[in-house]
């Protein structure tokens, strides 16, 4: 088989975007691209303006021309296009749960002329308070692919809806959600914090540091919802200029973030301080990384490509690539 045949095309399919992965042998990306037809922005069909028509022609936007010169080419899809406002439901599989046996629960689309959709499921993690992941269990599969340390790893992903997703001997056993991306855009964007805040390309590292030490600090205690008006007040007094406080407020919210996930890893048991993977975004992880090495969390590795490579592992689990 030539090196460049596709063997998989792969789809990550959010709430805002839509990437589209041509892989060939073992995974490798031979072709990628981004387009903005997340779930909730599909393009318009002239004539059909149900959302099934828009998810389709969002597929043909994003694959059709591979699928046209490799019509045999198995298809999956991980993300938000399996949720309820989806293109097919693909309902949540409980936890604890087995990385392997992922791809053992796929929900199908038939999309026509003996081709199918094949969407991962998201994972439900049941008690008082629920919880949810859906699309990030395709990307701790991808990066545990070369994963060869010990028993237990903490796979975090900050973004928007930050996730903590403990893994051990290869079983996703809990993980946590903290809103902390989506928290500080509404309080710098919507809020009277913002109305003193300079934002500029070049962070301030000082002033985030500054943040992080408050949230682990004795007036940390008082809780978050305390903590950020002082984004505010040390403005007013002088101690922290318009370019530093967006940073401050970040530095608060990660850090508040971080002290409260060790915090319940102990009040659950977990005494040893974990090896931690980090996946998304360079500039993110990097200020992640910061935040747990003031924590005394220093195991840390950044995974690369995690959604590719774990599309590639579920469609083999799947059996898809036999």
């Amino acid at each position: 088989m030539s090196a460049t045949a596709t063997r998989l095309i792969a789809l990550d399919w959010g709430t805002t975007s839509l990437r589209a992965y041509r892989l060939g042998e073992d995974g490798a990306v031979l072709d990628k691209r981004g387009l903005p037809w997340g779930i909730m922005n599909l393009p318009v069909v002239e004539g059909d303006f149900s959302r099934a028509a828009g998810f389709a022609k969002a597929f043909d936007e994003a694959c059709g021309d591979w699928l046209q010169s490799d019509p045999a080419t198995p298809l999956i899809a991980a993300g938000m296009v399996g949720s309820a406002q989806g293109w097919r439901e693909a309902s949540y599989v409980e936890i604890p749960l087995a990385v392997t046996d992922i791809g053992k629960q796929l929900t199908h689309v038939d999309l026509g002329a003996g081709r199918t959709l094949h969407i991962v499921p998201g994972l439900l993690q049941r008690a008082a308070l629920p919880n949810v992941i859906r699309g990030e269990e395709t990307q701790v599969v991808g990066a545990l692919d070369t994963w060869q340390g010990g028993d237990e790893v903490l796979i975090g992903l900050p973004g928007t809806h930050s996730k903590w997703v403990r893994v051990q001997n290869r079983i996703i056993t809990h993980f946590d959600t903290f809103m902390t991306g989506e928290v500080y855009a509404a309080l710098s964007q919507h809020t009277i914090l913002g109305r003193t805040m300079e934002h500029r390309e070049q962070g301030d590292p000082a002033a985030f540091e500054h943040g992080l030490r408050v949230a682990s600090s004795e007036d940390g205690r008082a809780g978050v919802l305390s903590n950020i008006f002082s984004s505010r007040t040390l403005g007013l007094v002088g101690q922290l200029d318009a370019t530093g406080q967006p940073d401050y407020l970040s530095g608060l919210l990660i850090g508040h973030e971080i002290a409260a996930l060790k915090a319940t890893r102990a009040d659950a048991g977990c005494t040893a301080a974990p090896h931690i993977i980090l996946i998304g975004d360079d500039k993110l992880c990097a200020r992640y990384r910061t935040a747990l090495n003031l924590h005394e969390l220093t195991r840390i590795d950044i995974a690369a490509q995690a959604t590719e490579r774990g599309l590639w592992k579920i469609a083999r689990q799947a059996g898809l690539l036999n």
